[in-house]
Order: structure tokens, then sequence, then C-alpha cells
């Protein structure tokens, strides 16, 4: 059992850290709010600390899973940042999605103090954090990675190595880019059949089984089919993260013409007040246009 910091209690941290607990694992918790961590040491014991330095103290392990680059390196670097705490051999895995560039920044910080580092962004969605079947792709030195991945597999589905520094962040960018199409494909095949007066969930029962199924069918055809949008990934962080996907495509040259629409259908739902709804709520954007 190692003993391991984990800071930023979301909804994707509060689950994962829980998993950490309870398969015995030594946890101390951060926030930047301290009543989350607090309501977390009285649910799963453990304990809590002040700053993320103190959290990080004599850690095996420090995990994070915080809101963007700039949350990120807050907590990473300064007097009471996690590489004042953290010992030389210790090893930092970021769970956050966050730019390949400041995962780098921040890894070449940690070589340098002697601390190993893993980009490890996850996808499967509060669902997938509170079952412990949360896919994480990772990028890192092998030997980094593999003492780092049983500590993962705690509440990992699947849990792969796909490169060096920065090529976890990569490839969750990958998956972003992917769920925003089949997002709005499935928003308009759900609004196509409103307006042609069929019964939504008798259609998904059929075409789920063939060529058009996917994840996000099968998991959010019914509240998108209700109006209900509280149910995942808020819209907010869903635009940071093709925010990341676009600027990144043009540093590459990749196109990314679809994404970029999609991005923009997601600023019309943030307009709509839509901030915090889960990103299935771009079928509430077509029955808007659908009503005018």
């Amino acid at each position: 059992m190692a003993k391991i910091a984990f800071l930023g209690l979301g909804v994707m941290g509060y689950p994962m850290a829980g998993h950490l607990k309870a398969a015995g694992h030594e946890v101390t918790v951060y926030n930047r709010t301290a009543a989350k961590a607090e309501a977390w040491v009285a649910e799963h014991g453990g304990s809590h600390a002040e700053t993320p330095a103190e959290a990080a103290d004599g850690a095996d392990f420090v995990l994070t899973c915080v809101g963007n680059d700039d949350d990120l390196r807050a907590i990473c670097t300064g007097d009471h940042g996690v590489f004042t705490g953290m010992s030389e051999g210790a090893i930092l895995v970021d769970h956050t999605t966050v730019s390949a560039k400041v995962t780098r920044e921040l890894a070449g910080i940690a070589a340098g103090r002697g601390i190993g580092y893993v980009d490890a962004p996850i996808s499967g969605g509060q669902a997938g954090a509170e079952n412990g079947k949360l896919s994480v792709m990772c990028g890192g030195d092998q030997a980094h990675y593999d003492r780092a991945e049983p500590v993962i597999s705690t509440y990992a589905k699947i849990c792969r190595l796909i490169g060096e520094i920065g090529a976890g962040q990569t490839t969750k960018m990958c998956n972003q880019i992917a769920i925003a199409g089949l997002v709005q494909g499935l928003s308009e095949a759900l609004h196509f059949a409103e307006k042609a007066g069929l019964d939504g969930r008798a259609v998904v029962e059929v075409i789920s089984q063939g060529a058009a199924g996917s994840w996000q069918m099968e998991n959010r055809y019914e509240t998108m089919i209700d109006g209900a949008f509280d149910h995942g990934f808020a819209i907010d962080w869903m635009r940071k993260d093709l925010g990341i996907c676009l600027s990144t495509g043009d540093e590459i040259g990749a196109a990314l013409p679809v994404t970029a629409l999609v991005d923009q259908f997601y600023k019309d739902v943030q307009n709509m007040g839509g901030n915090r709804w889960d990103t299935s709520a771009l079928i509430a954007r077509l029955r808007k246009l659908g009503a005018v």
C-alpha cells in the first residue's frame, strides 16, 4: 500500500480518492474549498491538508484532478505547491485535462527536482469515476508509468501508456474531438425523430444495435429525450477542452472543421444559460431552432 496525496475533489476526484482509500492506501486529500475535503474525510477516513505542499509531504504518489492549466500550475508551483512538499523519487500523476504545453512545462520542473511525472487524463464521466471504470490515457517515462499503474488501476477499466510526456493529453483531445461529433449527430437524430412524430426510445432501441450504436447513445439518449442535462461533463469544461483541441490543431496542422462547428454550437448553448448543463444539451439548441 502506498502513501498518496489526492488534490481536487470535484465530481471525478471525490470518488476516485474514495476508491484509493477503500483499496487500503493511506490517503491525504486537498481541495481548494476545504469543506469538501472535510466532508470526504468524514465519509472515507484518511486526512486532509491545508495546502498542496502539506498534502504532498512524504507521499509516494501525488494525484491531481483540478480544472485547467492555471489551476494545475497553481497547485504544483509556488511556496505552497506540491513540488515544494514532494520528495525526490515520488511521482506526480495528473488526471486533469490540460494542454500538452503546460504538461511538458511542469514535467520539466518535476524532473529538475528528481520527481517523476505521468500525464494521465481520464474519460468515462462521473459514473465511470464512481464505479471505478475510467479510461486512463497516459504519457511519460515507462518506469514512472509502471510504478503508477497499480495505483491508477484502482479506479480504471483500462489504463495505457501512449507515449512520452504530453501523449496522454493529446490522446484526450482525440477523445473530445470524437465526442463532439458523436453528440451532435445523436442530437440531430433524436431531434429528427421528434419532428417526424416517432417514439425516440423505440428508435434508439433499434438503431443502437446496429452501426449507429455508441456509448453516448447508450448512456445519454433517455436524458436527452427528457431534456435533463445534469448527468455529466459540463459544457463550460467541454469548451475549455475543445479550445485546447483547436489551438493544438492549428499548431500541428490538423484540420478540425466539425470540432470547430460543434464548439460554436456549445457556445450557443452557453448563451441559452446552459453553461453547467452536460454535453448532451446540444439537443436543446436544436429544439430551440426548431421552435422558431
